[in-house]
């Protein structure tokens, strides 16, 4: 076999109508739901989800949730209430900051703030980053806040507490909105929709109860550069496919490569399909325009994040099998 930059390509109508009718059979038939609640964030993957739901389902089947809170882009929810509209789906919004606000989301955050950069202030736009380039070093990452303080950026390195403090506290964000989502499909006998493409379901990008929860995850088996391709062939609207990826998690706007990947995905999703077809770094380091020393550190980078993240996607351990429910279980 080989490696290309097209390898991603595909028929995008065989691809709808395949992945349509698997989510109407798993909606309709294995979980014997009436139909799937979408969080829409403003992305792609959600938006995908929503119209791919929509081509399986039908509109009145669809059921969309806008959830954003205090530190959510204005521009998130304005391309969310569009989406739907176009889709002709229901949906509501539901603004979760006073929820966060009562279970210490933002006090135990900034709390973790304050102890790397005490003059911090709740009303400052700020960020975390990851500092390591995945491409040109074996270095650990490092984390670092980055503050706006009168118009100018500071950068102030974490302490490991402080950094999981602060992601343990915005995790408050993604269960939160996990809960918004099962109320609604309690309330309507719907199923939950995840919305995770390959990368962010393979590295472990998601909160797990949070994001990562979900009855159905229809696009986890495509690549982003793929789940992009599919939206436009879907009809999703022009603002959400010339967006590129953000976490929408922090104030200061965040692509995920800065938090999370370090790899921009138009690179890491050709890397990562050469990576699962057993392709060699000398293989494709020439067609990416990289060393092969650069295309292992980004194989060794996903092998790393599988191993760190595998907790994420267990199942609750049983200390002893109980076998009378096997013949129960959907599959």
């Amino acid at each position: 076999m080989k490696f290309s930059k097209q390898v991603l390509d595909m028929d995008w109508e065989a691809k709808a109508a395949s992945l349509s009718e698997g989510l109407r059979e798993a909606v309709l038939k294995k979980l014997r739901r009436r139909g799937l609640v979408v969080a829409v964030s403003g992305g792609i993957d959600s938006a995908c989800v929503a119209a791919l739901a929509v081509r399986a389902l039908g509109p009145d089947r669809v059921f969309g949730l806008l959830l954003p809170e205090r530190d959510s882009s204005g521009l998130s929810s304005t391309l969310g209430r569009e989406l739907c509209e176009k889709l002709g789906i229901p949906y509501t919004l539901h603004d979760i900051a006073p929820m966060l606000e009562a279970a210490g989301c933002y006090q135990q955050r900034d709390d973790a703030v304050r102890s790397v950069f005490p003059e911090f202030q709740p009303d400052m736009k700020w960020k975390i980053v990851m500092h390591g380039d995945r491409l040109n070093t074996d270095a650990l990452n490092v984390f670092y806040v980055v503050v706006r303080v009168n118009g100018e950026e500071k950068r102030f390195r974490l302490t490991p507490r402080a950094y999981v403090q602060i992601v343990a506290a915005t995790n408050f964000k993604q269960r939160v909105r996990k809960m918004m989502e099962y109320f609604h499909a309690d309330r309507l006998s719907f199923a939950v929709s995840g919305t995770p493409n390959r990368l962010e379901y393979d590295q472990g990008f998601f909160v797990k109860l949070g994001d990562g929860s979900a009855d159905v995850k229809p696009i986890a088996s495509l690549y982003k550069t793929q789940t992009y391709k599919l939206a436009r062939h879907l009809g999703v609207i022009d603002g959400i496919l010339n967006r590129e990826p953000t976490t929408d998690t922090f104030s200061l706007e965040q692509s995920q490569e800065d938090f999370y990947f370090s790899v921009h995905y138009s690179q890491l999703d050709l890397l990562m399909w050469a990576k699962n077809h057993g392709m060699s770094p000398e293989e494709v380091s020439a067609e990416m325009g990289l060393t092969p020393k650069q295309v292992q550190r980004v194989f060794d980078d996903i092998d790393q994040k599988r191993r760190t993240t595998a907790y994420l996607h267990s199942a609750p351990l049983l200390l002893e099998p109980v076998p009378e429910l096997a013949p129960y279980k959907i599959s």
